[in-house]
């Protein structure tokens, strides 16, 4: 089969690429900077710098996908956030009609959609809406907070021995590891036994407090970690510093403030298969430790 990835390069993304070229299938790898894709080395690929929300760059890079995976890539230097997701949605959805693609897997979030001022978990919802007026089998996998986003914090964690967020210190949070998100969008994409249009909770082993976190940390590190609380005004702060205007800078709080609700999108039910197998320890020993 000939599998089209967008953002390919990432943690997720990555992992896919990986997975299906493993099963010797054809994989077309979209993203922004042609030597990363180049880099991962996958064999039996392709790679095409791509502007993920040019409609005219996408259509051009999926003809004859059997399976599509798409995803809106994280942006900072953006005029707003909506605009970022609604561009690449509608490449997305423009690559599917044209083509006719048979099997799409989109990643979206555990909230999707819920209200209207979520940030990114209200785009993605607009994404699912979007892409089920197009593709005939879709799934949509809707992760919670990802385990890698903790390497973003890796020099704090590891020489200044904290991590921070603006949520509470009893906070339960369904982490998960990009890997097992990128297995599961692996599976899917490969298989063509399944039809319809559907979603997927993705929830890591369980749900655990940034205390436990802290202590899961303090374990495998051999050192004392400790879990700092900062406020929403914090975060904008932070943001700014980066170089996000205004409008994303709302856009991210909200978010965070959506993800911190104690009765929010992390309040999401487990079931069996929202279950995976990565733990955070696991992350820890591979990806802070090993390298």
């Amino acid at each position: 089969m000939k599998i089209v990835i967008g953002a390919a390069a990432g943690n997720v993304g990555s992992r896919i690429a990986k997975k299906v070229a493993s099963a010797n299938h054809s994989v077309v790898l979209l993203g922004n900077k042609l030597d990363s894709l180049q880099n991962l080395n996958i064999p039996n690929s392709s790679s095409h710098e791509v502007d993920m929300s040019y409609i005219e760059q996408v259509v051009a890079h999926t003809k004859g996908a059997d399976a599509f995976f798409w995803l809106v890539p994280p942006a900072l230097g953006v005029s707003s956030l909506k605009e970022w997701y609604d561009d690449i949605i509608s490449s997305g959805v423009a690559a599917i009609k044209e083509h006719n693609i048979p099997r799409v897997v989109a990643l979206s979030s555990l909230g999707a959609g819920a209200a209207d001022n979520l940030g990114t978990v209200t785009y993605v919802g607009n994404l699912e809406r979007a892409f089920k007026e197009v593709a005939s089998n879709v799934v949509f996998l809707r992760p919670g907070y990802f385990m890698e986003n903790f390497l973003l914090q890796k020099n704090d964690i590891l020489k200044n021995g904290y991590f921070s967020f603006p949520y509470a210190t009893d906070h339960d949070i369904p982490f998960v590891s990009a890997d097992d998100i990128g297995d599961i969008a692996a599976e899917y994409l490969m298989d063509t036994r399944w039809a319809g249009q559907w979603s997927r909770n993705i929830m890591g082993p369980s749900n655990i407090t940034l205390k436990e976190a802290a202590d899961i940390f303090s374990a495998e590190l051999q050192q004392e970690i400790v879990y700092k609380q900062v406020t929403y005004n914090d975060v904008k702060n932070q943001f700014a510093q980066f170089g996000a205007n205004d409008t994303v800078q709302k856009e991210l709080v909200d978010l965070y403030m959506a993800l911190g609700d104690p009765n929010g999108a992390y309040a999401t039910p487990r079931t069996f298969e929202g279950n995976t197998p990565t733990t955070l320890e696991y992350v820890i020993r591979n990806k802070f430790i090993s390298k």
